[in-house]
């Protein structure tokens, strides 16, 4: 190994590596009045075969940033081992995954971002786990992201400085208990000459999963005596599951790039799904069962455009960006139900044909001016344009006569929004321990909804958002932070036409939805490494659904509503702990929600506290082995109208590295206890409704990674005065 020459000029440490060369003098680097000089500093470019350096050390799964920001690292932690992005933010801090979305705790609902660049939940699907480098959780977005949802998810993904290429190939097998086999291959190549960059990556995932879902609704006995006992069984198949992306970009220089990628997935589903009903009352025995096979193809392909140019060393830059995304389903399901009524039997045959596509065109501009080290200016603009279009034709034969058309459960839906969008950030410094950040983002929003009913609405709004930070000493700040956010109805949820999920439970959309508007306050404080927060949440025309009595006594619709408001009042500290050989990170949160609804058809519970605790631990075995352990626990949550149980996950990863280090071997024991399992209860009308969700969490999983390729360094060195100083600001 080469051994690198090291020149020391008091406050300046210079790296010669190579043939690179540097002259520096003091007086070079300053001027009379302390501040930067421009082009004093003279590197010049080359290209040198290093020798191979590994630098090791202990990377923490999360890490707090002073803005309030958790950053968690994805690679080479135990969420590596994760086959989707999904499952990553299952198992980060503050994350909870659920049916309805990505909310984070203590915040709610949560957009998406990759790269910086706002995505949809079907182009995250498309994402390889392998390629994710970091997320972060940012629970107090400026105004220079969307104002949808009430928090931001950026996922950043892994990039190549280094000439020559490099690949990666992930082979994961799980097995359970609970379901059948499934294995996952992932395939990453980055290759970097000279200008230009490419990448591609390719995944499959084939075997099967499976879910249950126990529902019991009740009434009492002076209305009807009725009882509902629900049992849906879903057994999905994954015939091909496939994801894709290559891309590349051009350096025009050091400071100027262009890059265009394409990426998606192709979905093959199969499987079934079954149901058995037993309905009980006063005037009825009955036993209702059906099968659904399924046979459900799903395509998503999406291209996007870049262009990025770093104007001056202070950290001025401009962002052009433009993105077309294609999102096609069509889904042909047999079902065959057989009755029991009251002695007598019964059966009937139905197709349920859906033809399902959205198409997503967006393009946005940022421009950042940093005036000096310590005062930027951020603004911009975004339009985006989203079509969505659905038509479901539902065939039913009754006791074996031919296929007749329900108009009922067929419809055609299709929804048009557009979203103008503009933004100011101005952020600095007051003095060298007081920075701020003020801005504000405007709106205009525009749908069409074509249905059974046809209902056009715009609006415009303005978000609003601040912040404070003060350092009191050189381990311990303090910052206060406001911001305004908007969370807009599913497309589907404004849908008001009948989907069919068994005799007599289905789905209906409500086209009367309003978008919620939440209003969040934080103060925090950090000390060292440890964090502490605090923050209110004040929500009006919260978004919240629940199954309703339908058209006659035995049947229930599954529908989303609005509900008058929702206080939410939360806490939250994070622990870090480190040893030579233990490394541990741990978050320990308290939260308050109280729901209020004016509807009378909800029976008012007590709210109570709910707690959430996280921690994550890695421990290095005399460099022979390494264990990751990580766990989490949500407690009961009562908001005032919902009831859920706790639940709680533990998992537990063991990884080796082989033929110096280019094998990694990684052995993972996911949900430990199977306690991941949604469960509550509610009250609507006179039904009582209780629920409990088992997911196939509980398993093992072999995970081979083999890496290879050839590096060479470019040491290109670029530095930015005023980083540090934006990166504070932030």
């Amino acid at each position: 190994m080469k051994r690198k020459k090291m020149l020391i000029i008091p406050l300046l440490l210079i790296s010669l590596l190579g043939n690179a060369q540097a002259i520096n003098t003091i007086s070079e680097i300053t001027n009379s009045k302390n501040q930067v000089a421009k082009d004093t500093t003279k590197i010049r470019k080359s290209t040198v075969d290093l020798d191979e350096v590994k630098v090791v050390s202990k990377v923490p799964l999360f890490t707090n940033r002073s803005n309030g920001t958790v950053e968690v690292n994805v690679a080479n932690t135990i969420l590596a081992a994760s086959t989707s992005v999904a499952e990553i933010l299952s198992k980060s801090p503050n994350v909870i995954v659920a049916d309805n979305g990505v909310s984070v705790f203590g915040k709610g609902e949560a957009i998406i971002y990759l790269n910086g660049v706002q995505i949809t939940n079907e182009r995250l699907a498309s994402i390889s786990a392998s390629q994710i480098k970091k997320i972060e959780i940012i629970s107090n977005p400026s105004s220079k992201y969307d104002a949808e949802g009430k928090a931001v998810i950026n996922v950043i993904t892994v990039a190549n400085f280094e000439e020559g290429y490099k690949g990666t190939v992930n082979q994961y097998y799980t097995v359970s208990d609970f379901s059948a086999p499934s294995a996952t291959t992932n395939v990453n190549i980055n290759y970097k000459k000279k200008k230009i960059s490419l990448i591609g990556g390719y995944g499959l995932l084939l075997g099967e999963t499976r879910e249950i879902l126990n529902t019991t609704r009740k009434r009492p006995p002076e209305i009807d005596d009725f009882q509902s006992k629900l049992k849906t069984d879903w057994e999905r198949e994954y015939k091909n599951f496939s994801n894709y992306t290559l891309g590349g970009q051009y350096d025009f220089n050091e400071k100027k790039n262009i890059s265009v990628e394409y990426s998606g997935y192709s979905n093959s589903l199969g499987g079934t799904t079954k149901s058995e009903n037993s309905i009980t009352s006063n005037t009825m025995n009955g036993f209702f069962k059906s099968k659904i096979d399924n046979d459900v193809m799903t395509y998503n392909n999406s291209i996007s455009a870049n262009y990025n140019t770093k104007i001056d060393s202070l950290g001025t830059s401009l962002f052009i960006g433009t993105q077309y995304s294609l999102f096609d389903s069509a889904t042909d399901d047999y079902i065959d139900e057989n009755n029991s009524v009251n002695g007598e039997e019964s059966f009937r045959n139905l197709n349920n044909k859906i033809g399902h596509k959205i198409k997503v065109f967006s393009s946005q501009i940022d421009y950042t001016k940093a005036f000096s080290s310590k005062i930027k200016l951020d603004f911009g603009a975004k339009y985006s344009n989203v079509g969505n279009k659905s038509n479901s034709d539902f065939y039913v034969a009754e006791n074996g006569n031919p296929f007749i058309r329900d108009e009922q459960l067929s419809n055609d839906f299709e929804y048009q929004e557009m979203i103008s969008a503009a933004y100011m950030n101005f952020g600095g410094e007051i003095n060298e321990k007081t920075n701020y950040g003020i801005g504000i983002r405007t709106e205009f929003a525009k749908y069409e909804l074509n249905t059974i009913i046809q209902k056009k609405e715009d609006y415009i709004d303005f978000f609003p958002s601040a912040y404070l930070n003060v350092k009191l000493s050189g381990k311990t700040q303090v910052r206060a932070s406001y911001s305004s956010r908007i969370t807009r109805p599913r497309y589907q949820a404004l849908n008001p036409s009948i989907i069919y999920q068994d005799a007599f439970t289905s789905i209906e959309g409500n086209p009367d939805l309003n978008p919620e508007r939440t209003h969040s306050f934080e103060m925090a404080t950090s000390f060292s490494k440890y964090n502490f927060k605090v923050g209110y949440n004040y929500t009006v025309d919260p978004i919240s659904g629940a199954a309703l009595q339908g058209s006659n006594q035995n049947s229930y619709v599954l529908k989303t509503l609005n509900l008058s408001t929702l206080d939410s009042y939360f806490a939250s500290l994070s622990v870090p702990y480190n040893t030579d050989w233990w490394t541990s990170m741990n978050t320990v949160n308290v939260s308050y929600d109280e729901l209020i609804s004016d509807d009378i058809i909800f029976s008012l519970k007590e709210s109570k506290p709910l707690c959430y605790f996280y921690s994550s631990n890695q421990f290095d075995i005399e460099k022979i082995v390494k264990i990751q352990l990580l766990g989490w626990y949500l407690g009961e949550k009562y908001d005032g109208l919902y009831y859920r149980k706790s639940r709680s996950l533990l998992t537990l990863g063991v990884e080796k590295d082989f033929l110096n280090q280019s094998l990694k071997v990684k052995l993972l024991a996911n949900d430990i206890f199977h306690n991941d399992k949604p469960e509550g209860n509610y009250e609507v009308g006179q039904t009582f409704v209780e629920y409990g969700r088992t997911l196939n969490t509980d398993f093992y999983r072999l995970i081979l990674t083999y890496n290879f390729g050839k590096l060479k360094k470019v040491n290109y060195v670029n530095t930015s005065s005023g980083e540090s100083e934006s990166n504070r600001a932030q």
